[in-house]
């Protein structure tokens, strides 16, 4: 092993993103990656049968034109994306569905009765979606740079984040959308954390979309990479560190790492008052993860469906609160919460021709170790009638091998940590600068870390920016364009 100035520990998106931010200061960087491939939660593999590559974790982008991080980054310029017509799609039975076009105006009008109310919540936020992504994106301890629109946001969260979150609607489309993507958070609703997550995904599906990178998430992981090496950065795979004396000696190191490693890998060098903050850090509830390679499109009842990006599934608002409660108590659901993508819809490179794949994960408790094929594919058969006559081949990970798959995925927590609102404000301690660790020139820059879970980097970004300025003295963060 040779020495740099910094060392970064993971190769997944913040890990990267720390890497380039750090290079681009003319800083020596070298990244080590335990896995034989770069990505973390943004690989592309082929998982079911050959010419089909699936995204192992991540697969769909609302933060890939948001983020900070990205945006200086310039990914859009870097990386094809496609951004569907429809940004997400919730079917009920009886082939209804409601659908969130990225024209905020069509899918209040779609919404009928409960169209207004959707758009008295959901027009301010989404006619601020930069101001909304500036303030999810950066650690809630600060002062907020737009008072009023933090304020507006938080009036909106408090809302959807307690009993009065039905009041405004009447039928069942707009709260099972909401609730849909309220159910990403992956814990029990309503609450603050979930509210947070409907609203600040909610505006990004009307604003700029989510996106789906072209080639997979692993293009947004090799665009990072090409820049780092481009910038004298080096990459060593195959080389899992445990312990902070196996690596050389360097100015800095950052790890992308959760809690629970770092405590590991530092040992007795913590203080006993910051090991035990770590201690008391809390891990989710997981995710099972199901893959198919199909021969045909699904065979969505309602054909509007077949549109979106991605489409949520498990019934009204009252079924997925009951089936995210299950979860919350160790149980699992009898109806399950289950999130799906078909990106060969869009992307011709995912599969061979008239030939596509399907993306899915359905929650479970954490720790899990049961098989969730039958549960994913019997929820999909619910809202898509004839769907198992189009499975070729399927490809499955129990939350326990989301795990053995990356060490930052506690029990099959793919948010590398619960992101309960006080989890978010303290996460993994509440301080100005929770990157910072009280070792010398050690930074924690995983999602365990403001602002939590997410393909946006900026985890990775604000851990580099306080590293050059502590440990370097830079206080002038380089271009990244």
């Amino acid at each position: 092993m040779s020495e740099a100035d910094a060392i970064v520990v993971g190769a997944g998106p913040n890990g990267l993103a720390a890497a380039v931010t750090l290079a681009r200061a003319g800083l020596s960087v070298q990244v080590y990656e335990r896995g034989s491939t770069i990505g973390g939660g943004a690989r592309t593999a082929e998982l079911t049968l050959p010419g089909f590559r699936h995204d192992v974790c991540s697969a769909v982008h609302p933060m890939a034109l948001a983020s900070g991080f990205f945006r200086r980054f310039e990914l859009d310029r870097r990386v094809e994306f496609f951004t569907p017509e429809v940004s997400y799609a919730h079917p009920l039975d009886g082939a209804r569905a409601g659908i969130a076009y990225r024209d905020l105006d069509r899918t209040v009008q779609q919404l009928g009765a409960d169209g207004p109310a959707f758009n008295r919540l959901m027009g301010p936020l989404v006619a601020n979606a930069e101001r909304i992504a500036q303030l999810t994106g950066s650690q809630l301890l600060q002062v907020p740079r737009h008072p009023l629109t933090a304020a507006r946001f938080g009036l909106s969260v408090l809302e959807q984040g307690s009993q009065l979150w039905n009041l405004r609607f009447r039928g069942d489309e707009a709260p099972a959308m909401l609730t849909g993507v309220a159910a990403h958070s992956i814990r029990p609703m309503p609450s603050l954390g979930t509210a947070g997550a409907a609203l600040s995904l909610g505006t990004q599906a009307h604003a700029s979309g989510w996106p789906i990178p072209r080639g997979g998430s692993q293009s947004i992981v090799d665009a990072l990479a090409a820049d780092l090496v481009h910038h004298g950065g080096r990459i060593t795979t195959d080389t899992e560190i445990t312990d902070l004396r196996e690596l050389p000696s360097a100015t800095a190191v950052l790890l992308d790492v959760a809690p629970r490693a770092l405590i590991a890998m530092a040992g007795s060098s913590l203080p006993s008052a910051y090991r035990l903050a770590l201690e008391a850090f809390r891990y989710g509830n997981a995710v099972a993860k199901v893959d198919f390679a199909l021969s045909g499109p699904v065979p969505w009842a309602n054909p509007d469906v077949r549109r979106a990006g991605t489409v949520h599934l498990g019934g009204t608002r009252t079924e997925i609160a009951a089936g995210e409660r299950q979860v919350s108590r160790g149980q699992h659901s009898a109806n399950p919460y289950v999130l799906v993508s078909q990106p060969s819809l869009f992307d011709d490179s995912r599969a061979p021709e008239d030939r596509h794949v399907l993306w899915a994960y359905t929650h479970v408790p954490r720790g899990s170790d049961i098989d969730q094929t039958d549960a994913v594919t019997t929820q999909i058969e619910r809202f898509a009638p004839g769907f198992r006559d189009v499975i070729l081949a399927t490809s499955s990970r129990t939350a326990l091998e989301m795990q053995r798959y990356n060490p930052n995925y506690i029990g099959g927590d793919i948010a590398a940590g619960s992101p309960s609102m006080v989890q978010l404000i303290s996460r993994p301690i509440p301080s100005p600068d929770p990157w910072r660790t009280p070792v010398d020139g050690l930074y924690l820059c995983s999602s365990s870390t403001p602002p939590g879970p997410g393909v946006h980097g900026l985890s990775g970004y604000y851990a580099a920016r306080s590293a050059l300025r502590h440990v370097f003295g830079v206080t002038t963060m380089p271009s990244l364009r």
